[in-house]
């Protein structure tokens, strides 16, 4: 049995098609047949059953499927743990972002790790902060931008981006643009335009209000604090926004004071393979704000 042999098998399950599998894996289609058919002879069991439009698994290639994942993955294992050993770094890490966040300091990570360790294959993917958290937790993210408005769960790792006071801001000509300051209470009463649920500032608002006694009235949502602004700018009501987003509207300081955090976030055991690890390590080597 090769290792080859348990690629090209793998592949062709993926891809569910021998002649794609030879595209993906650069060889012609016929070889690609041979070797699985080598290696279904040794194993004396047909491993895929091609009398269909696409390739199926067979009860037996089902069963050998995972040893199979499991032996190519040692490998990969195994060579990056010597090109490390070189001092090379390979393989993919994959990154979260919030939904419109324009970290610097996320590009600056990924350009530094880039620059440190050209080889590697970077992945970024946006998402709301609740599903990013749970990716992180899950595995399926090495690390992620996300906001956060109490404390991270346990076995995660952390790095302020930014921290800061949620206030409320309203359009000039707004009933409210001669107040300064407003309880987290009188939202009820208010046509409230925020972030969507999932998000950590609109967790942030939702806690405050809970701890009020209420529950803000959503007139509108956006996923884009600019377009959120603008809406308030038109007079379509008022914003719950980060301090430094306020611009040009009348700000608001809403009591008691409540604080979202943009952080960047890791599981405390690290990375899995050595790229993660290499990104951890660049993350942790900035002193948290």
């Amino acid at each position: 049995m090769e290792l080859r042999q348990l690629e090209y098998f793998v592949t062709v399950v993926e891809e569910a098609n021998f002649t794609r599998a030879a595209e993906r894996l650069h060889v012609a289609q016929p070889g690609v047949s041979a070797q699985v058919k080598r290696l279904e002879r040794e194993l004396g069991q047909e491993l895929l059953d091609r009398s269909g439009r696409t390739v199926r698994l067979t009860e037996a290639g089902r069963a050998v499927l995972p040893h199979a994942h499991a032996v190519l993955a040692s490998v990969q294992s195994t060579r990056d743990v010597v090109d490390a050993l070189n001092g090379l770094v390979r393989g993919s890490v994959a990154v979260g972002m919030v939904t419109a966040c324009a970290s610097a300091d996320l590009t600056d990570l990924l350009s530094r790790l880039h620059n440190k360790h050209p080889g590697l294959d970077i992945s970024l993917s946006e998402d709301d902060s609740r599903s990013l958290l749970a990716g992180v937790l899950d595995g399926i993210f090495d690390i992620a931008v996300i906001g956060v408005a109490g404390e991270l769960p346990e076995g995660l790792e952390s790095r302020v981006i930014t921290d800061e006071r949620l206030v409320a801001g309203v359009a000039a000509d707004h009933p409210l643009a001669e107040v300064s300051a407003l309880p987290f209470a009188e939202l009820a009463t208010r046509s409230v335009i925020c972030l969507p649920e999932g998000t950590g500032i609109r967790t942030c608002l939702d806690f405050a209000c809970a701890a009020a006694g209420t529950k803000p009235t959503v007139a509108l949502e956006a996923s884009n604090l600019g377009i959120i602004v603008s809406l308030a700018a038109q007079g379509l009501g008022m914003a719950v926004i980060p301090e430094s987003a306020v611009g040009e509207l009348h700000r608001i300081d809403l009591e008691p004071e409540a604080r979202s955090r943009l952080e960047l976030v890791w599981r405390a055991s690290g990375g899995k393979n050595p790229a993660a690890s290499a990104l951890i390590d660049l993350a942790r080597a900035v002193p948290a704000e």
